[in-house]
């Protein structure tokens, strides 16, 4: 029997995926554990294996377009096994009923009739969600929603009339095209080719336009309210990719489901910027492709990420995940970094870092960021941790609030460290300082916890020597 190829779920927030590229083309021989196709996740491209060995047959996972996780992208049929091809049609039915064909049995119907779609419930069985309504894919269906478009409005090319992702794009496209074409047929009918010229005109500043909502009037919903508010032809349209969907959708979870908290505190860096002076001058020297180079160069941000692991082990109680049933106590300190890459952000992870030295965490995070920039980190590199660091000092910026990454209870926003005048002992001196903001999920880390954790986190810095120890 053939064995079903499906587009796994290499990211535990995936939902879709799309092929970037396959490796094997329609009937070509594979083997077990061979590369067959790449998936391209919000955050890093996957290669996938070959589940079998035989021959590649029905390749229906087309490159570049959103496929659902679970979902059949081709078949590897055995060099000895019969095969059948089969009718789009057919493709919907189940891997059995495709068995069926492949091995010498009955085959399936091709009317549309006999069999029950793959929305259409069995008989005995409980109706399925949505009955009644418009048969659409799941993504087609959320893409309507988002749009706030009548999916009963759609004609669905896809199998059963379902409504696919396609109709949704065409249906909306045919929407802002009737749009422009009826303003400009309403400045033609009220006042000839000067009115035609300036139907699209923007609305004056005093004149508030129908469609925009004013005080007491419902919200925008969807990209068609958006778009009329704007002159036609005065912007380009940029797909969302993956990456920038997942961060939309993790963004609005983690801000209206988390009860954000925040403290800030002010870090004297003198100290440890000379003591990094001194590591990073008595690093040793090693032989690499290019020459000779050091065997390490600390960065503040490495000490940063030191000094947060090390302050969450001296408190405990703020090492923690909220979940609904239980606090979850984590035994090791494991935290995210913040790494800006094209079209979005990821956070790898350095494990344990508590317990690892400096010039470890800093070749460690080094290595991180260069595959994260190329995608080629693998899920467990990104998944989990325990907390997380986002710093934006390189670029100025003097303090800021992260936005908490779920299951985490804490972010810290780290700032630019910059002379300032302190006062000590009476006297005004100059001190390089860098503030750092603490975000707590209230749920988990409250005030005094989220404080204690904050104090220890500064007393690390300002003594740096504790974190040799």
């Amino acid at each position: 029997m053939p064995t079903e190829v499906i587009l796994p779920k290499v990211d535990m927030d995936m939902a879709t995926g799309q092929i970037s590229r396959w490796f094997a083309e329609e009937g070509a021989h594979v083997k077990k554990g061979d590369v067959l196709f790449e998936i391209e996740t919000d955050k890093a491209a996957m290669e996938i294996d070959a589940p079998a060995s035989g021959v590649l047959r029905d390749v229906t996972g087309k490159e570049g377009v959103d496929i659902a996780v679970g979902a059949a992208v081709a078949w590897i049929y055995a060099d000895d096994e019969s095969y059948a091809p089969i009718s789009p049609l057919e493709g919907e039915m189940s891997t059995k009923s495709r068995e069926g064909v492949a091995s010498g049995g009955t085959p399936v119907p091709s009317s549309p009739v006999e069999p029950t779609p793959p929305d259409r419930p069995a008989a005995g069985h409980p109706p399925l969600e949505g009955e009644g309504k418009a048969r659409a894919t799941p993504l087609a269906r959320r893409l309507a929603r988002e749009a706030g478009l009548n999916l009963s409005t759609v004609s669905g090319t896809g199998p059963y009339g379902r409504v696919v992702k396609a109709d949704i794009d065409a249906a909306l496209s045919s929407l802002l095209e009737g749009e422009v074409s009826a303003k400009r047929t309403e400045g033609v009918a009220s006042g000839g080719a000067a009115q035609f010229s300036t139907a699209l005109a923007p609305t004056p500043v005093e004149a508030t336009p129908p469609d925009r909502p004013v005080a007491g009037h419902p919200p925008l919903k969807g990209e068609g309210d958006v778009l009329r508010l704007f002159e036609q032809g005065s912007y380009d349209l940029v797909p969302h990719d993956n990456m920038r969907k997942t961060i939309a959708r993790r963004l609005v979870e983690a801000k209206t489901t988390i009860p954000h908290f925040y403290l800030t505190l002010d870090c004297e860096l003198d100290a440890l910027l000379a003591l990094r002076t001194q590591i990073n001058a008595a690093a040793p020297v090693k032989k690499t492709d290019k020459g000779e180079a050091p065997a390490y160069k600390l960065s503040v941000n490495d000490m940063v990420i030191k000094a947060m692991a090390m302050a969450l082990k001296a408190v405990p109680d703020a090492n923690a995940s909220w979940t609904e049933s239980a606090m979850v106590k984590h035994k090791h300190a494991d935290v995210g970094v913040a790494v800006s890459i094209p079209g979005g952000l990821i956070t790898p992870i350095i494990r344990k870092a508590d317990e690892k030295t400096l010039s470890t965490i800093s070749n460690e995070m080094k290595d991180l960021a260069s595959r994260a920039r190329s995608r080629k980190l693998k899920p467990e590199e990104y998944q989990g941790g325990t907390t997380a660091v986002s710093n934006l000092g390189m670029f100025g910026i003097k303090d800021f609030a992260a936005v908490i990454n779920p299951p985490h209870a804490t972010i810290l926003a780290v700032g630019a460290g910059e002379e300032r005048a302190v006062v000590k002992n009476g006297e005004i001196k100059i001190a390089t300082v860098m503030s750092v903001t603490l975000s707590t999920d209230h749920r988990a880390v409250d005030g005094a916890l989220g404080a204690e954790l904050l104090v220890a986190f500064k007393n690390l810095l300002e003594n740096p020597m504790g974190l040799l120890v």
